[in-house]
């Protein structure tokens, strides 16, 4: 089964990064310098950011539906980066992690759900999209919960 992974819009984040501190907390956001690698996952690249790198933290609705499972969780974004968009590639940033696969349907429903190490995800996606109603899959990181990126049949 083809798949194709995708990151957030680029051109959707650009005027974040002309804020200052002030213009970013009255956003409700934050900005932070990468002190480890992998811990900055940009959701624009689906890379990792280098040590010593400026991030921007702040709240993003991933799931922008009319349904109960509607949601939104902080995400890291840096400045710069081009959209990730790639079919049968999983990028390095959701090979080295525990994911948390959620699927949808075209109205936003939740039709399965599964954890899984980054290095099977491709198994993991199997079953998933083995659901006729699965419209696409949401990833998320385990253990924080917050959205990595998103994946359609290809």
């Amino acid at each position: 089964m083809a798949f194709r992974i995708t990151g957030l819009p680029a051109a959707e984040f650009a005027d974040w990064f002309a804020l200052d501190d002030a213009g970013l907390a009255a956003r409700g956001a934050v900005a932070r310098t990468a002190d480890s690698n992998p811990g900055f996952p940009c959701r624009i690249s689906l890379t990792d950011a280098a040590v010593g790198e400026r991030v921007l933290l702040l709240n993003y609705e991933h799931l922008p539906v009319a349904s109960p499972f509607r949601s939104r969780h902080a995400i890291y974004i840096r400045a710069g980066e081009t959209t990730f968009d790639a079919i049968d590639t999983v990028p390095p940033m959701l090979r080295s992690r525990l994911l948390s696969l959620r699927g949808f349907d075209a109205a936003g429903m939740l039709t399965g759900a599964e954890v899984v190490g980054g290095e099977a995800l491709e198994a993991a996606l199997e079953p998933l999209f083995a659901d006729a109603r699965t419209a696409y899959v949401h990833v998320h990181f385990a253990r924080p919960g917050c959205y990595a990126a998103r994946i359609e049949r290809a």
